[in-house]
């Protein structure tokens, strides 16, 4: 049994805790906030032996094996570096960190101290993701690829009222493309690597960071392109196309329909059903790492050439956090 703590007590912390109960292997032991008062609220769900205001208390914690972290985005890094240190698997939500040099530090802290470092990117872990891979040769010769997750946000109407919400400021490292953007990223990554070059364009909001963009993915015989936003709703779904035939994926981020549709054929629908909590399948995924001590797993390569080519981006779309200005991370 693996014995956890979470770092964050927001909406996507609870969705995680049930899932990583679900799997039957991990148990939630320990909560840290900042408030004491949130600690109690959010462990009123969830019974534990150990509440924490302090980070570095947590650390020390003998009866804490791993840790989840759902903190702002701006945060990840150092906190990451601290549990790993004091050897705790860390499972650190996604974007894993504000920048490459800071996904660099984190893994190379991983791998000093022999702890797994586990992007929660849930889209890798999806069965209907699987099937998606190996359905590739379908289509035959790759030719173009649009993946699309364009969802207005909620906060958008408190930003347009004039209040500074998480999500569109920059001081936590967040906007679009660190967001939602994100799966249509790392989704290309994990099935095609990184691209031979990266063109990216987007609407700057006045706080600085893009409240949208398209990002277009040279692969030489096909490109990818890629369209994000918060502030704008999509209903169309992503398509993999190629000489034979598409793929459309409903929902790329928890690939929730798969067709398959040859080239002059009827459509084939490939999905298969998924658990109702998607995250289930990302915990089971960690449990495995940690059960083999997998330091160097694969879905590392993923997140730090998501990260090389997230950093890019932002570098070609004029998006700077204040962690790019930081020195280099403390490992």
């Amino acid at each position: 049994m693996i014995r956890f703590a979470v770092v964050g007590t927001n909406w996507i912390t609870r969705q995680f805790v049930d899932a990583a109960h679900e799997t039957g292997k991990m148990k939630l032991t320990a909560v840290y906030s900042r408030t004491l008062e949130q600690a109690q609220a959010f462990s009123s769900d969830y019974p534990v032996a150990h509440l924490f205001t302090s980070l570095e208390q947590l650390a020390q914690s003998d009866d804490v094996d791993a840790v989840y972290i759902a903190s702002p985005n701006a945060l990840h890094c150092q906190q990451t570096l601290l549990f790993l240190q004091h050897q705790k698997h860390v499972i650190c939500e996604k974007p894993l960190a504000s920048n490459s040099r800071e996904v660099e530090a984190m893994i190379a802290c991983a791998r000093d101290n022999q702890q797994v470092l586990f992007e929660a990117f849930k889209t890798a872990s999806l069965p209907n993701f699987l099937i998606l891979q190996q359905s590739l040769p379908k289509v035959g010769k790759l030719r173009k690829v649009v993946f699309n997750y364009c969802q207005y946000s909620s906060r958008y109407s408190r930003y347009l009222a004039g209040e500074n919400p998480n999500t569109f400021n920059p001081a936590w490292s967040n906007g679009s493309i660190m967001d939602i953007g994100f799966y249509c990223l790392a989704t290309a990554i994990a099935l095609w690597g990184e691209p031979y070059a990266v063109s990216a364009t987007a609407s700057l909001l006045a706080s600085g960071v893009d409240g949208h963009g398209t990002v277009v993915m040279d692969y030489g015989d096909f490109d990818v392109t890629l369209l994000h936003s918060k502030i704008s709703q999509s209903e169309i779904p992503s398509e993999i196309q190629g000489e034979e035939g598409s793929l459309v994926i409903e929902q790329i981020a928890e690939c929730q329909g798969i067709r398959f549709v040859p080239r002059g054929a009827k459509p084939q629908d490939l999905s298969q059903p998924q658990h109702i909590n998607p995250l289930l399948y990302e915990a089971e995924a960690f449990v495995r790492l940690v059960e083999n001590n997998e330091v160097n797993h694969p879905g590392l390569t993923t997140s730090r050439s998501t990260a090389k080519l997230l950093t890019e981006i932002r570098h070609q779309t004029g998006v700077v956090f204040p962690a790019d200005e930081l020195p280099h991370p403390v490992v």
